[in-house]
């Protein structure tokens, strides 16, 4: 590798740390959200600064390629961010139907009150 890819993917390992916590510090990204995007960040700093790294550990889980074991690496934290948000996602639909009905038979309730009102104002019994 050239001294240009190594700056590169340490640039890029920062950079993606960088836009994280300023994300956290804005609010825009929750903790619980962010500590998979910290992990995949280090461990790009990790491999940017030290190289022999990855070719160590690929050689110890019985890779042949170490590109591989990124790519690897890569799709399970992206497949653990997507079980993550599929489990929120569920429990936000939960929560939007349980206020849509509870909503609803509020909305029901106001109407029953203002018909019994606008009865009671004319005189009429119900």
């Amino acid at each position: 590798m050239t001294i240009a890819s190594y700056i590169l993917g340490i640039a890029a390992a920062m950079l993606a740390l960088g836009v994280v916590t300023e994300m956290l510090r804005r609010r825009r990204l929750r903790e619980r959200h962010a500590i998979w995007w910290i992990i995949a960040g280090v461990l790009a700093l990790v491999i940017g600064v030290f190289p022999q790294v990855l070719i160590w550990t690929a050689a110890a889980v019985g890779v042949e390629v170490p590109t591989n074991l990124v790519f690897f690496v890569s799709l399970f934290i992206l497949f653990l961010v997507c079980i993550q948000q599929s489990a929120e996602l569920t429990e936000l639909e939960g929560k939007t139907r349980a206020l849509a009905e509870y909503s609803a038979l509020l909305a029901n309730r106001v109407t029953q009150l203002e018909t019994a009102t606008h009865r009671a104002d004319a005189g009429d019994t119900p």
